[in-house]
């Protein structure tokens, strides 16, 4: 039999941790995390986390294995999830692996350019360089060395116009010039189960979810990490909006809504993104046994 490795995703809130904690017991596995917040340890609250309870009932791999303060890339978690994998294939036909953060999923299943990581005083100079000549003249630099990606990136997103700056200042060589797309062979099967509900089902879902999250401490957790704030991994729905409630801007009803909201139109970007893939196969949370089925038919 061929080893598969199943991976489970979906939007957000819609009830990817309890199905696989089920699917992962039945099948005697560990799980591994594919969200890239929750692999940071001071992030509990606000990623909704697997807890203390969860993580003693199935091993996870890649979850709060790192400080906020910790340079982490898509590249490096495919690298050490294709470290890991035929470990775990020792002992098992099957290795499950799920999460909602789409370029993670992406970059285990098809690959990821082989892109250099960055060196620590390229990333300190740049990031001085940001906060002293601001976003635009970046921009500027990056048009005259790289003008193709140039064409194509977001310029107002700091963090993708930065690392595209800094693989030309590091390498001498244009950021487009390692971007291959080249999908890469895997030496195992893939099975892609897709979750979804219906729309206000989820949006009822994410409602309750954040209601909990404050109810549990989120603001607590984003004012213990506000002098964090510019960091990359706090650029995410959930921090951003306590950040600006702390900040006065928004009274704390304000940065709730908000976070509702920018929660649900994440959530439409995930779907958006998945439906895309034409292998994966979908199912409501609910059909735990269809879902077995379907991994353990072949």
């Amino acid at each position: 039999m061929n080893k598969t490795l199943i991976v489970i995703t979906g939007p957000t809130a819609v009830g990817k941790t309890e199905l696989c904690l089920d699917i992962a017991k039945e099948l005697g596995i560990p799980i591994i995390n594919a969200d890239s917040r929750q692999i940071y340890r001071e992030l509990k609250i606000g990623t909704a986390a697997p807890t203390e309870a969860q993580l003693r009932k199935v091993r996870h791999y890649f979850v709060g294995t790192l400080s906020l303060t910790d340079y982490y890339s898509a590249s490096m978690y495919e690298e050490q999830v294709m470290q890991l994998l035929p470990e775990l294939f020792q002992s098992s036909e099957y290795a499950l692996l799920t999460g909602g953060s789409m370029m993670y999923i992406d970059a285990v299943c098809n690959g990821i350019d082989d892109i250099p990581t960055v060196d620590d005083h390229t990333r300190n100079t740049l990031k001085q360089r940001l906060a002293n000549e601001g976003l635009e003249v970046l921009c500027e630099e990056l048009r005259r060395l790289d003008p193709e990606h140039w064409e194509i990136v977001d310029k107002k997103n700091p963090r993708r116009v930065v690392h595209a700056l800094e693989i030309c200042l590091m390498t001498g060589r244009t950021y487009t010039s390692f971007r291959t797309n080249a999908h890469k062979e895997r030496p195992f099967r893939i099975i892609k189960i897709g979750l979804n509900r219906e729309r206000d089902v989820i949006y009822d879902r994410i409602n309750q979810r954040v209601d909990q999250m404050m109810y549990d401490g989120l603001l607590d957790e984003a004012r213990s990490l506000y002098h964090l704030r510019h960091l990359n991994a706090l650029n995410t729905v959930g921090y951003k909006e306590m950040f600006t409630h702390l900040d006065g801007t928004w009274t704390l009803d304000e940065a709730i809504e908000r976070l509702k909201g920018n929660t649900r139109r994440y959530a439409r970007k995930q779907l958006t993104w998945f439906k895309r893939d034409p292998q994966m196969q979908w199912f409501s949370p609910d059909e735990k046994q269809s879902i077995l089925y379907q991994i353990t038919k072949q």
